[in-house]
């Protein structure tokens, strides 16, 4: 059989006229013309058939995986949901899922949507969409859920190990960028704004005036978990509290048209009601430019734990097909001209991973009032707490889902009719421990990656007869001492084992409603606000 020869001449010519001419371009032509001949050859000689398109794309991804995390190729899908991303709206189940070879799960099933009526929850593991099981479908699983509004697809599910069906229909998904606000009893309006797409200062505006309208004299705006999303938003959400005119950020790079300065342009909605923004280690990117600004500005107290630390501006350039290329270009600084980015991606450790930068470089900046903040790690909050933070073996366990995974074994052996009788005892805490244990979630520490190249050095050498008690006994003493960080850190985790699971009862509506009565967070700014004084003198 003839192969194919798929020549990238087309992108090739995007690549070569989007080049800025800072660089040279004899280098580039030469290293491009380099792989055009390495790629013809190797489709014309390989010893198997090959498939140009996947060499092509494995080749793109390995070429952007050594820059940044944020620089990278979309195809034409991923192109259609950064646009729904943005929007707000699309068509769809109403739910967010995790799909993996053989299964998508569902992971938050929103009130009221086409997930939630067809019966689906949490936990529920579906195998089969139509005619197509899951498994045997080698694209994206989750692009056979979606489907013009109205339409109906049947569903093939297993929950708790029993096989399920059920029948969804499919319907326009509005994402709302603040999906709950409310008037505290103490006349404090709360607000959380949950992504920055393009509703989100409009939203967040419409729900300061409602609130004020009630008679809120005083406003927590909820940024945690707030992946970021468009920088214009963020400027427009920062100017309904700060006057029109003030710097919010500048981003800077090699490339001089996008050194830019960003101000607020709009008549501002309330420059003095007293304001506390909340944030944490999800706190990402807009996030923390619009805390960034509040706190530079002395406009707010910031409360919660160290943000995310992404100093970076990304924009997306148009190539052939269709398709598109996320590609970082700036760098952004807040007001004081700190660059909150906390991992260094132009400075590997020798293991090629990104150097997260050390505290003790962190450089001084000054507020509008004289007070001093860092950059370097993402925004500091004025206030900490320790039920933000989020430690290492916290992530660890977030990354390996033990906190979904326990939600879901907790909703399905316990009743709970009223999220306010909720209480994470010390037992049930031995229980999620004994089940973290037992399920073998892989939260491994760089000691533990450190002694495993170790032994598979010695067993290279044929050394590790001699050695196997002693790595087998180091092994099981960080097997100890992991387990007793879990009591270490029990705050922070019983935190977010709480939201997981109040979730699983009472939808994120719900969740909001516990907050407002029994978030740490919550009631510490409500603590602050309350106190004039105490405000006034974290703002001095």
């Amino acid at each position: 059989m003839k192969k194919k020869i798929i020549y990238p001449i087309v992108a090739i010519i995007v690549l070569l006229s989007t080049v800025s001419f800072k660089s040279d371009f004899f280098e580039i032509a030469k290293q491009i013309e380099i792989f055009t001949t390495m790629f013809k050859e190797l489709n014309m000689n390989y010893v198997d058939e090959t498939n140009p398109a996947e060499l092509m794309d494995t080749a793109i991804k390995a070429m952007l995986d050594d820059l940044d995390p944020y620089t990278r190729y979309w195809n034409e899908q991923d192109v259609e949901a950064s646009k729904i991303r943005n929007s707000g709206e699309y068509t769809g189940i109403g739910a967010s899922v995790r799909t993996v070879k053989n299964e998508i799960t569902i992971i938050e099933p929103y009130k009221d949507y086409p997930a939630d009526k067809a019966g689906l929850k949490a936990g529920d593991k579906i195998i089969q969409i139509g005619d197509v099981k899951v498994a045997d479908f080698n694209e994206d699983a989750g692009e056979l859920l979606k489907g013009a509004s109205g339409t109906t697809v049947d569903i093939i599910y297993k929950r708790q190990g029993e096989t399920k069906s059920t029948v969804l229909t499919r319907e326009e998904i509005e994402v709302d960028a603040v999906p709950y606000y409310t008037l505290l009893d103490d006349n404090t309006g709360y607000i959380v704004l949950s992504k920055f797409n393009n509703k989100a200062s409009s939203e967040t505006i419409d729900a300061l005036k409602d609130l004020k309208a009630k008679g809120a004299d005083k406003i927590i705006l909820d940024l945690r978990g707030n992946p970021g999303g468009l920088l214009s938003e963020a400027i427009n959400v920062t100017n309904i509290f700060v006057p029109k005119g003030e710097l919010i950020t500048t981003t800077k790079s090699v490339v001089k048209k996008y050194n830019k300065e960003y101000f607020t342009k709009r008549a501002p909605i309330d420059t003095q009601i007293p304001l506390v923004v909340l944030v944490n280690g999800r706190s990402a990117s807009a996030s923390e430019i619009v805390s960034g600004g509040i706190q530079d500005l002395d406009r707010g107290v910031v409360i919660g734990a160290r943000s995310f630390g992404k100093g970076l501006v990304q924009r997306p350039k148009k190539l052939t097909y269709g398709t598109q290329l996320k590609i970082t270009i700036s760098r952004y600084y807040t007001p004081s001209g700190r660059c909150i980015q906390a991992l260094d991606y132009w400075n590997r450790d020798k293991n090629n991973n990104a150097v997260r930068i050390n505290e003790h470089d962190f450089k001084a900046f000054k507020t509008k009032n004289g007070r001093t903040v860092y950059d370097g790690g993402g925004i500091q909050p004025d206030i900490k707490l320790e039920t933000s933070k989020f430690s290492k073996i916290t992530t660890a366990l977030l990354k390996s889902n033990a906190f979904f995974e326990y939600g879901t074994k907790y909703y399905y052996s316990h009743q709970l009719k009223d999220a306010n009788e909720f209480k994470f005892t010390d037992s049930d805490y031995q229980d999620f421990k004994k089940f973290v244990k037992q399920s073998n979630f892989n939260f491994e520490t760089e000691t533990e990656k450190s002694f495993k190249k170790s032994m598979e050095i010695a067993k290279r050498e044929n050394l590790d007869n001699n050695i196997t008690s002693s790595y087998t006994s180091l092994i099981t003493s960080i097997d100890a001492s992991k387990q007793a960080l879990l009591d270490t850190h029990k705050k922070e985790i019983i935190n977010l084992l709480t939201d997981e699971i109040i979730k699983r009862y009472f939808y994120r509506e719900g969740l909001y409603d516990y907050y407002v009565k029994n978030n740490p967070e919550v009631l510490k700014s409500q603590e602050i606000l309350n106190n004039s004084n105490t405000y006034q003198n974290i703002l001095k």
